[in-house]
């Protein structure tokens, strides 16, 4: 559990990375990252760093997830969509800015596991689910946010698809995971905008299942 001392230095090292939105903070006050955690890394889940976890994927660092998390600015009524569930951790921070969150992993044992942190904190407006992130969940669309958390070349087509008019998508593009661009996509009545908010390192976009 979060003690008092690293709670100060995790929210004095989200400001001075650039997260200054109340909204923001206060979501990542609530949510205790060493939860989603676990393993050999786990004494240094509070900070500013991205750890590897199960199925080569990592928990990426708390900066980049406000960054991610303030750039999306979901509202209380919002529906997000969550592309690559990972440690949960993510999720867990959206669950308290909007009315639903939507996660998706190609990784059966992620999405188990974030099942049961989900239901051990009480996150009942969370539904987390094993599916191709690459083509969203087209069953539940339009989302009024969409989220990604692994790099693709382009911000894939089916998600765009899925955006809501006025909706925004914040994904990391590149090709190769030594340059990567995280962008903001607004969708207009008759265009999307690009918007370039930051250097960033993910995990590759794949299509289709894991085998764990």
């Amino acid at each position: 559990m979060m003690d008092a001392e690293n709670q100060m230095q995790f929210l004095f090292q989200l400001r001075k990375n650039g997260v200054t939105d109340t909204r923001t903070l206060e979501a990542m006050e609530k949510v205790d990252r060493g939860v989603f955690m676990r393993g050999v890394f786990s004494d240094r889940v509070y900070e500013d760093m991205p750890l590897p976890i199960a199925c080569g994927q990592t928990i990426s660092q708390p900066s980049v997830v406000g960054l991610m998390t303030q750039s999306l600015n979901v509202q209380p009524r919002d529906k997000v969509l969550e592309v690559g569930t990972g440690s949960g951790y993510q999720a867990a921070v959206l669950s308290h800015l909007a009315r639903r969150v939507y996660t998706v992993d190609r990784h059966r044992k992620l999405v188990r596991e974030a099942r049961e942190i989900f239901d051990e904190l009480g996150l009942v407006n969370i539904t987390a689910i094993t599916a191709d992130g690459s083509r969203g969940l087209p069953d539940q669309a339009p989302f009024d946010r969409i989220i990604v958390t692994a790099a693709a070349e382009d911000p894939p087509g089916p998600l765009l698809e899925q955006l809501r008019v006025g909706g925004i998508m914040v994904v990391p593009v590149g090709q190769s995971d030594a340059v990567q661009s995280l962008i903001k996509v607004t969708r207009g009545p008759n265009r999307f905008e690009y918007d370039e908010l930051l250097p960033v390192r993910f995990v590759p976009l794949l299509e289709g299942l894991g085998q764990d």
